[in-house]
């Protein structure tokens, strides 16, 4: 197909780029690689260098992580005139989150008690030594301490910290009172849209090292674990991993269907950040959980590299924006849900604590089930994006529920670096879908933009959103 110029000379389409250009094949590839390497030469994939390059990419990430929340969050308030919206789609976005995370939770609980991927495993392994940092920092945490935290003792150290919380706090407070300028805010708005603009070009630089990170880190943990800890557990890791699909699938995609979208060609955008709940979600939406997945199929697979699902925050509230998401809603629920929508982090809880107590040999009662339900959705609060932090609120729960369960953490401490890339996806995939539901609930959601984006079979390399190299 060819277009025509005003003139009327044909002009014919931009060439597609080459299939190794594309961000997603590479960052593919670049897995696939890591973990070759670190299964044939350990010694080497465990250097500080190899390392380094996973922890660098992340860190690169980080660096614009503030930045981008507070010219989103700013800007999608500032243009707002009733200041009452903003409330709405606060309290939306929290009544949302919770009944999802609830979902969460509970799916986890059933299938743990129908797998009991735990029992018959044995325990002589326990260790408490081996996770004695982690019960240490887990018993530090108070509700009344994580409610301060959101406040920041400065503004310029939640930036400089990286706190998403606080930044958020800050950006809400700065956009109402931009808005309140009224006309007089012209200037500054308009500079807060450039410098949007300008930190997404950034985020665009940065993303072409994102097959160096990919490669860095599944070296590393492949190398360092070995593929023997998989092995030993791998009914843990198996039960986890299809829970976490058909949470995705069934609940988002339903709810996605309802809203009239597709859960599928929305991960397909997003397949660099993951199905049953999630995929009932979609469907009661009236998309496709599949078509969203394929949408984000990128930051799906940088997530899987990096383990941590900060690291595709950045671009993903890009996608939904131009996945017809307004500005207002993508800068408020996304950064929200990166604390208090943790889906995969709360099946986590759930069925990692039952394992334990089955491999432990203790069977848990009902009371002290519906006991891990309450407590897990407390203590996965505050649980952010970064790698490793289920394993701190896990021990958490285990402290409240049971004291006995806690040295039980050390059976599951080899593999969870695995798990945390499950855990990742999931909650990638469960802010995505949330980002959109919330959307659509507050009439917010460019329905046009949605059904073209995720309907259309594009190449990667001719939309604006994506990333290649030259």
């Amino acid at each position: 197909m060819t277009t025509t110029t005003m003139a009327g000379a044909p002009v014919a389409p931009p060439a597609s780029k080459p299939w190794y250009k594309v961000l997603y094949v590479q960052v593919l590839i670049a897995i696939v690689l890591g973990a070759i390497v670190g299964w044939l030469w350990p010694h080497v994939a465990t250097n500080d260098w190899i390392k380094a390059l996973g922890d660098g990419f992340i860190k690169l990430i980080k660096m614009v992580i503030a930045p981008i929340i507070f010219c989103t969050v700013v800007s999608g308030i500032a243009h707002i005139q009733d200041a009452k919206k903003v409330g709405r789609i606060g309290v939306k976005a929290l009544v949302y989150f919770e009944v999802v995370s609830t979902f969460a939770l509970v799916i986890g609980l059933i299938i743990g008690n129908l797998a009991k991927p735990g029992a018959g495993f044995g325990s002589g392994a326990a260790n408490e030594a081996a996770v004695a940092n982690y019960a240490k920092q887990a018993a530090g945490q108070k509700s009344v301490d994580f409610v301060l935290h959101i406040i920041p003792d400065t503004v310029v150290g939640a930036f400089a910290q990286g706190e998403i919380l606080q930044v958020l706090l800050f950006s809400v407070l700065f956009g109402f009172a931009i808005m309140s300028l009224g006309e007089r805010g012209h200037t500054i708005r308009s500079f807060i849209d450039d410098a949007a603009h300008a930190v997404f070009g950034v985020i665009s630089i940065v993303m072409r090292a994102a097959p160096i990170g990919a490669f860095g880190a599944m070296a590393y943990t492949i190398g360092k674990f070995g593929t023997g800890a998989i092995l030993n557990l791998v009914g843990l890791i198996a039960t986890f991993y299809v829970t976490a699909a058909l949470f995705v699938f069934v609940v988002l995609g339903t709810i996605a269907r309802l809203a009239g979208f597709s859960i599928f060609k929305f991960l397909a955008y997003i397949k660099d950040e993951l199905l049953i709940v999630l995929g009932t979600i979609a469907r009661l939406a009236g998309f496709s959980i599949f078509k969203f997945l394929a949408y984000i199929k990128d930051e799906l697979l940088i997530v899987l590299g990096t383990s941590s699902s900060e690291s595709a925050l950045p671009s993903l509230m890009e996608k939904l924006e131009r996945l017809g998401c307004s500005k207002s809603v993508v800068g408020l629920v996304v950064p929200t849900g990166y604390s208090f929508n943790l889906d995969g982090t709360n099946i986590y809880m759930t069925l990692a604590t039952l394992f334990i107590a089955q491999a432990l040999g203790y069977d848990l009662s009902f009371s002290q089930q519906l006991t891990i339900l309450v407590v897990a959705m407390l203590t996965s609060k505050g649980a952010s994006g970064i790698t490793g932090a289920g394993f701190i609120t896990l021990a958490a729960t285990l402290a409240v529920v049971d004291p006995r369960l806690v040295p039980g953490m050390a059976i599951v401490l080899g593999i969870d670096k695995f798990m945390s890339e499950c855990r990742a996806l999931t909650n990638l995939c469960g802010n995505g879908v949330a980002c959109v539901i919330v959307a659509w609930w507050e009439g917010e959601l460019d329905r046009g933009k949605l059904n073209a984006n995720l309907a259309r079979q594009i190449d990667p390399t001719d939309m604006e959103t994506a990333i290649t190299t030259d």
